[in-house]
Formats: structure tokens, sequence, C-alpha cells
């Protein structure tokens, strides 16, 4: 891409995905620098979204912000659109790389479910709030590394959900504390516990059972997403690194003696390392 008037614009949004998802940034480093700058667009505008109820204590507040990006990418003016420094780089990828809008704008409506307690109902909508989500990032970042094909879909869809997964098992703590139910209220009833059980933060024999069938969900996507890479172009591979965290985070998710409700930051450098080792292998390299 080019534009060296909206070079502040590039680094604010490497800035914002290296403070708030550096797994997805340390994944950029990986690619090709001329691919780095709009996938950091992508990245960004999606923390942008993601974070939105972290910053509001109200519905409505977030439903408006929700709102201006909506509006937005449908080219409602809203002032000096270019001046948002996410949105000036986002809208920079989608012309250049010619981004379909409307899943991203299906991205920001299932970031609505956020702003309120209703809990998540069933394993059904979590899949389908995720694949609007995690994995729709997936394909729109493969489509900027310039590959599209069946197989790619497929293998985009079983990454975001064994990485959409995995990260409600390890938000679990934060959403607790604000009485959010991500773990779908069904897989809770079906082992005996209940919102409650996960509101009061501490693991019970039927909360363990319910968190261990999401697991399993997520290992059941994990594993056809790994033997895909192998059908798909190896330049394209590289976006698919954070597998190997959401890996790593499931067999440590999996042991007996792993407290769900223990917040848990995993070191930038090890992030780094993890990803350069796999980067390396064979399922990366071919």
């Amino acid at each position: 891409m080019s534009g060296a008037d909206t070079s502040g614009s590039e680094s604010f949004s490497a800035d914002l995905v290296r403070t708030h998802d550096f797994a997805r940034y340390a994944s950029t480093l990986f690619m090709p620098s001329d691919l780095r700058r709009a996938l950091l667009a992508l990245y960004a505008f999606n923390a942008e979204i993601s974070r939105v109820r972290k910053q509001v204590t109200q519905p409505l507040p977030g439903e408006i912000r929700l709102h201006w990006w909506t509006d937005m990418l449908a080219g409602v003016d809203h002032g000096d659109v270019e001046g948002h420094p996410v949105a000036a780089e986002l809208l920079l990828t989608i012309r250049h790389f010619r981004l379909p809008v409307e899943p991203l704008t299906r991205l920001i409506e299932e970031h609505q479910f956020d702003l309120y307690n209703d809990p998540m109902p069933s394993m059904a909508a979590l899949e389908g709030y995720i694949n609007d989500t995690a994995s729709a990032l997936f394909l729109f970042a493969a489509r900027i590394a310039g590959w599209q094909s069946p197989e790619i879909d497929h293998l985009a869809r079983h990454a975001g959900l064994a990485q959409g997964i995995a990260q409600v098992i390890a938000n679990l703590p934060f959403d607790a504390s604000r009485r959010q139910l991500f773990v779908p209220l069904q897989v809770l009833q079906q082992h005996g516990s209940n919102i409650e059980e996960i509101f009061a933060g501490k693991q019970t024999p039927s909360v363990r059972a319910a968190l261990d069938q999401l697991i399993g969900e997520a290992q059941r996507h994990l594993q056809p997403a790994f033997a895909l890479l192998a059908d798909v172009p190896p330049e394209v591979r590289p976006i698919f690194l954070p597998l190997a965290l959401v890996r790593r985070d499931l067999a440590r998710m999996s042991r007996a003696d792993a407290d769900p409700f223990v917040p848990r930051v995993t070191p930038r450098f090890q992030v780094l390392w993890t990803l350069w080792r796999v980067s390396r292998s064979r399922e990366f390299k071919g």
C-alpha cells in the first residue's frame, strides 16, 4: 500500500495491535513487509471493535461507538473520517485489496452482544458469533495475502472456532467479574451448572465439566485446522501462526490443576519464541 501522508495512522494502528492483540501483531512479523501494514490495519480495526465493551459501563455509549463504525463502512459522512487513524488505515486497505465490506459490518454487529448481560444461549450461537469474528479475520487476512480458495475457507472456519472458543475460556475471569457469560448456557446446564456458579468465580466439578466440553470442542476444530495447513500455499500459512498459541493454551487449560478463574498473561517474549519456533516447523514451511 502507498500513502506517505498516513504514516502516522500506520504507526498508531501498529501500536494499538501490539498493545491489545499481541499474538496477531507478532504473527505479522512473519509476513512480507508489503503486506504487514494492511494486516495491522485489519487487526487494529478488530481491536477497536473488540475493546468497546472494556471502554464503556453502559450499553448505549457502546452502541453509539459501534454504530459510528457501521456508518463509516457504509460511507456515511461523520466529518473527517480520514482523520481517525484506524479508520484511515482500514479504508486504505479496503480500497487497495478490494475487500468486501459486508463481513466487516457483520463483525461489528456480532460485537453488539458484548455490550449486554444476556448469556450466550447455545453452542450454535457461540459458533455463529465466532464465525463472524475470529474466522472472518483469518479469511480477510488470507485475502490480503492474495489467496482465496475453498480450502482456505475451510481452514479459516476451523482456525477461528478453535481460537475463539479458547479465548472464551481465557477471558472467563474478566467476563465473570462483569457478570457476562460467553460460555454457552446450554453447555452449563447440560453439566448441572448455572450462571451464578460462573459469576462466583470458583471452580466446581460441574463448571469444570462444562469447560472441559468447551476445550474438547476447540480441540476438535484445532486438529483439522492443522491438517488443512498442508492444503494451502506456504505463503499464506503464517496467517495461521496464532494456532500454535491456541494449541499451547488448550493443553494448559486441560490440566486438572488449571484454575480457569485465575487470570493468566503470557510474556511477550514467550509468544514470539513460540511463533518463531513453529514458523520453522514442517507444519508451516511444508
